[in-house]
């Protein structure tokens, strides 16, 4: 099960696991966009189920598990990626638009992890993959609604993962922080900026998180991967000067996420219906950002072989302290 799977990372995701030949049920709520998916991941060699639904709605959530598991059998794996956002200053953000965001962004994780686990623990079986980003732990300006829910995600993440540990469970929960993906979410997101948003560079396609979601969800033991050089170092900085990060990002943080264009006047915002409904179009996995996007990232390599990292470091220290030690003998002579 794929939620978000009408476009970027869910539909490039929805794809990966076709390849495997996958049975992938795709949740989402644009018509257009689930029927491409579907066409993407039987052309990839798997099987697809269209499962229209607004992850903010328990209930459809619940029914979306239902009819997943009467068209294909037990679900094996969940994941969570469905967002929306709006792109603004706080204080030009209605509270109704604020909900919205945390009802789909942080409580459609709830409500759909809800929905898996209900099938799973009594089975005793499965993987949820929770998407999130550099932003689950490090706020910037302009997206407070979607940095708050991020954060949400994050918080949730960790005290499942607990009780889930404590009940020695076999169900399994990872998380997957991203960086900046090459989606569409920057042409169908609500935003009141004057100029085009852009992801902050450096900037990822979207198969780059597909593959890591892929990975994660074959590998969930780990309770956390991290992808892309840009996560581990906005991750790192913030973990040992905060502050430092936040008069950074105070300064460089509006700039860095438009465009010198301007936003186009006839922009649609998928905040309350689909961006690619009954008189939209469908936007596919990627953005408009293609030519400058990377296609690979060797940072997960590394997040993925901790063990061969730790290693090669500890060698790399101990021939640097060897070296050190044999220098300091000669000049103490």
């Amino acid at each position: 099960m794929v939620t978000g799977a009408s476009g970027g990372i869910g539909r490039a995701t929805a794809a990966a696991f076709g390849v495997r030949g996958a049975n992938v049920g795709l949740v989402a709520r644009g018509a257009k966009g689930l029927t491409a998916a579907a066409r993407d991941v039987e052309a990839a060699g798997g099987k697809a189920y269209v499962i229209p639904t607004d992850v903010a709605d328990p209930e459809q959530c619940d029914a979306a598990a239902e009819t997943a598991e009467r068209t294909f059998g037990p679900i094996d794996v969940w994941v969570n990626v469905a967002f929306t956002s709006v792109f603004s200053p706080f204080d030009q953000i209605t509270p109704v638009e604020y909900r919205r965001v945390t009802d789909v962004s942080y409580l459609g994780y709830v409500y759909c992890t809800m929905a898996a686990l209900r099938r799973m623990k009594p089975r005793d079986s499965g993987t949820i993959v929770h998407v999130g980003l550099a932003l689950a732990y490090r706020g910037i300006p302009l997206q407070t609604a979607y940095c708050g829910a991020k954060h949400a995600v994050q918080g949730f993440h960790e005290a499942l993962r607990c009780e889930l540990l404590h009940e020695h469970s076999k169900v399994r929960v990872t998380m997957v922080q991203m960086p900046a993906v090459n989606t569409p979410q920057f042409s169908w997101v609500l935003s009141r900026l004057a100029k085009q948003a852009q992801p902050v560079p450096p900037i990822y396609q979207p198969e780059v998180a597909a593959r890591a979601v892929v990975y994660a969800a074959n590998h969930p033991r780990r309770r956390e991967y991290w992808v892309g050089g840009s996560t581990m170092g906005t991750l790192a900085a913030n973990a040992i000067a905060p502050g430092l990060l936040d008069r950074y990002l105070a300064r460089a943080g509006f700039g860095a996420q438009q465009t010198d264009r301007d936003r186009p006047a006839d922009q649609p915002a998928n905040l309350w219906r689909p961006a690619d409904g009954s008189d939209g179009h469908d936007f596919g996995a990627r953005g408009i950002f293609d030519d400058r996007s990377k296609r690979r990232s060797h940072q997960p390599w590394a997040s993925h072989h901790h063990g061969v990292v730790g290693a090669g470091a500890t060698a790399a220290l101990a021939a640097m302290a060897t070296v050190a030690a044999r220098q300091l003998r000669r000049w103490c002579r």
